[in-house]
Formats: C-alpha cells, structure tokens, sequence
C-alpha cells in the first residue's frame, strides 16, 4: 500500500511532463501550419493541409493524456452540442440578413476577395474550404487541444489560464490573414486606413476575445461541436451575404 502511494506523485509527474510535451509539440505544429497555409501552399492544397493538420493534432493531443472527452469531441452525448450549435447558427443567419438590409451596416460585408466566384466557387467555399479547411483545424486546435493539453476541457471544466493561453494563441494565428485586410475589406479600410499594424494588432485583440468566446460556448454546449457550427456560420454565411452583394 504504501509503495502504491509513494509511485502517486511520480505517476503524476510523468504525465504532467507528458501534457507539456505534447503542449510544446502542438504549438510548433500551429506556428508550421500557419505559414504554410497563408504563404507556401497553393489554395488546392488547403483543405488537404489543414485536415491532415487537425488530425496530426488529435494525435499529439491523445498522446499527451487528452482524450476525444477532454478536447469536446465525445460522441456519447451528441445532442446538446448540436442543437445549441444550431440555435446560434440561427442567430448568425438572422443578424447578418439585418445586417444586409441596413445601409448603415451594409459595407462590412463587402469584400473585393469575393471578386468574381461563381456559383461553383461558392458552394465550394461554403460546403468544403470553409467547413473542413478552415473550421474543423481551428476548432480543435483552439477549443479543444490547446486547452486541454493546457488543462481545461470544453466538455468537462473550465479554467481561466488555459482559455486566455488558447484564446491569446487564436489571436496570434490571425496575423498573417490579416495582412492586406485594409484594402479587400471596405469597412476595415475605411476605418483603419492604411495601417497594417493596427489592422493587425486590432485582428489579435478581437480574436483573442472571439476565443474567449467561443471558449465560453463551447462549454455551454459541452463539446466543440458547438463552435464548429457556430464558426461555420459566421464564415459562410458572411462570404455568401457577401457573394449576394457584389452579384
């Protein structure tokens, strides 16, 4: 009995050491995927890079102690993180069709990188590039990995450090898109100018608090599930209220 109680703590030490390995390694694996996907990769090899990515992920992930639980990806109970996914869902669909009929707020949705996608290129955008290039790695990378490696879970708790680290860690990951925001997008431009340090510090800051967020929804709804519709959402459905303007 008392050789079982003196292993406890090296048991536990050696799975800490593991978490933070596997910690360190999926980090790297982040900063390598967001130069390859927003600099070196041609665009047909996005939804590729970024699957294979996410899966690399759940692989470090699972051999770091973090489990299909610990990142919000049980299967068991299903239910609730798809219908408070499709609630928000709904919610998106009707704040942006506000949002398209307003003058006030048309212009945010305008975005010459739409510049002439058919019908093809738009189903393809929101179907596929969107949903299994874009949400699927950012969602189990930001809400699911990360935080749990960090020692929260979506699922299961919910601890400050571990979100504001993930979250902080989303924000980071948006600079590199956010270059050259200023001029596709005529709100930003229109309200930043020319500044792409502030574009880009500003992108950082409200990414951070979108972690947070969704972090916060994640848990509400008990797996990351629920983020990856919510996601899905505010993406596709912006690009197609964007689609509708310029067509």
């Amino acid at each position: 009995m008392n050789s079982v109680l003196a292993a406890r703590p090296a048991i536990a030490h050696r799975s800490r050491r593991r978490r933070h390995i596997a910690l360190v390694v999926a980090l790297v694996l982040l900063i390598i995927s967001n130069v390859m996907a927003n600099r070196i990769l041609p665009s047909w090899a996005y939804v590729p890079w970024n699957l294979s990515m996410a899966l690399l992920l759940l692989g470090v992930a699972y051999r770091g102690g973090a489990g299909p639980v610990a990142v919000g990806l049980g299967v068991r109970h299903w239910h609730r993180p798809v219908g408070v996914g499709l609630l928000l869902v709904g919610g998106v669909a009707l704040i942006y069709g506000i949002g398209m009929l307003l003058p006030a707020t048309r212009s945010a949705f305008l975005d010459s990188r739409i510049g002439d996608v058919g019908v093809s290129g738009l189903l393809f955008a929101v179907l596929i590039q969107i949903p299994l290039g874009t949400v699927v790695l950012e969602e189990i990378a930001f809400r699911g990995v990360l935080p749990a490696l960090m020692g929260a879970s979506p699922a299961i708790r919910w601890a400050w450090w571990p979100v504001l680290g993930a979250s902080f860690a989303f924000g980071l990951w948006h600079i590199l898109p956010s270059i050259g925001l200023n001029s596709a997008n005529a709100a930003v431009g229109g309200a930043l100018g020319s500044n792409q340090v502030l574009t880009s510090t500003l992108a950082v800051v409200s990414m951070t608090a979108a972690g947070i967020l969704m972090c916060a929804l994640a848990r509400l709804g008990k797996g990351v599930k629920t983020t990856m519709l919510l996601h899905w959402a505010t993406n596709s459905l912006g690009f197609v209220a964007a689609w509708l303007l310029v067509n």
